[in-house]
């Protein structure tokens, strides 16, 4: 039995073409952040080489480049083991998501056009139903396309990709919050994009730092345990 057991199916197809040595990093970063390898894990370099049909070579990089991303912890003698985050870290984290979200919504009254407008005002509705519906799954889903969405209208590709990136260890370090804050959320989220479509820059980059506080405090932490 192999140590480093993964559920059936819960391995992504490395397919070609592409450098290997990047599809075996997002595979295991799929792997660590939906949690199936946990925090805390033991990363065993030729059992996971083994579940994802390559040498060992690749998975070594992987690994060395997740420890530089602070997603696995290289320790002298002992291996990698996944990372497991504290509440000091997340807490950080959540801190720095708060100013991105903030200045997207500020770049987003400059610059939304109607049509981008428009298609805020589309998801919130949609949003609204879902909540009503108690489709928590549908939710979450248009709150991140939601967010996405003022990202994209802020048309800043380096704040883009910021953002993306602290809002995958968002994700990996906190639960949804999605049932919680329900239509409140969607509330906020409208009042947002009355204020882009005002182009009231100091506005909305006020209702989104509020926005997000909100949701930070409301979260629930994910310990390793």
């Amino acid at each position: 039995m192999l140590s480093t057991e993964l559920p059936q199916g819960a391995v992504p197809k490395l397919e070609r073409p592409g450098p290997l040595r990047e599809r075996v990093y997002e595979a295991l970063l799929e792997l660590i952040t939906t949690r199936v390898l946990a925090p805390g894990q033991h990363l065993v370099e030729s059992e996971l080489a083994g579940h994802l049909g390559v040498s060992r070579q690749p998975v070594r990089e992987a690994l060395q480049r997740l420890n530089s991303e602070g997603w696995v912890d290289l320790r002298p003698a002992q291996g990698a083991f996944v990372h497991e985050p504290t509440e000091a870290e997340a807490d950080q984290l959540l801190t720095v998501r708060a100013l991105l979200e903030a200045e997207a919504a500020r770049l987003a009254a400059r610059n939304a056009d109607q049509a981008g407008v428009d298609a805020l005002f589309r998801v919130v509705e949609q949003g609204r139903l879902a909540v009503a519906a108690d489709d928590v799954a549908r939710a979450m889903a248009l709150n991140a396309a939601f967010h996405t969405k003022v990202m994209e209208l802020a048309r800043n590709a380096v704040l883009a990709e910021l953002a993306a990136h602290v809002d995958r260890r968002v994700r990996w370090y906190y639960t949804p919050v999605a049932r919680m804050r329900g239509g409140t959320s969607w509330s906020e989220h409208a009042d947002l994009v009355f204020a882009i479509r005002d182009h009231d820059e100091q506005l909305a980059s006020r209702l989104m730092r509020e926005h997000t506080e909100r949701t930070r405090h409301s979260s629930s932490y994910r310990s390793a345990s």
